[in-house]
């Protein structure tokens, strides 16, 4: 039988070759499972890993993807879903998402989830999310994330100055 990871990675690679197959889902040896690790195994910078928080609001289970520096703004999340976000545990995420913590993504979901992309991702010609497995991602147009997973646009991310403006400052 098949490990959690693997069927994760494999329902990832499913949902582009159904729909970009232009899209390949990449493996590296190491683990892009944090933040620091992933933007080394990918050469980009750390803004441009875009994490995959799976949330709740009130009733409403919910992917909330947003630049990787980015924090989640309570009080936004508030305005925006008339309610708190309560954070899954591994576990939950896990049996919601069919993907294990460190390659929650949009992508290949065992269950169907409303997706958010935050707008912090809008500042990138390329994000870098997670693929299902915590050495698995994908790099893809923020515009052509959404429209694959038929995410809607919000505002919920607290306003953060970008690593790189900080040695400018």
């Amino acid at each position: 039988m098949r490990n959690v990871r693997d069927m994760s990675l494999l329902s990832v690679q499913a949902f582009f070759a159904q729909r970009a197959p232009n899209i390949k889902v990449i493996v590296t040896e190491a683990s892009s499972a944090t933040v620091p690790l992933a933007a080394a195994a990918h050469g980009v910078e750390p803004d441009q890993i875009a994490k995959s928080i799976c949330l709740r609001a009130g009733e409403e289970t919910m992917i909330v993807v947003m630049a990787s520096t980015s924090r989640l703004d309570n009080k936004k999340f508030r305005s925006r879903f008339g309610t708190k976000p309560r954070m899954l545990g591994g576990e939950e995420v896990v049996e919601i998402t069919g993907h294990p913590v460190g390659g929650v993504c949009p992508f290949g979901l065992a269950s169907p989830l409303s997706v958010y992309c935050d707008i912090s991702l809008k500042r990138f010609d390329e994000v870098v999310p997670a693929a299902g497995a915590t050495n698995s991602a994908v790099r893809i147009d923020p515009v052509q994330l959404v429209e694959l997973t038929g995410a809607v646009w919000i505002d919920v991310a607290q306003d953060v100055v970008a690593a790189s403006e900080i040695s400018s400052l």
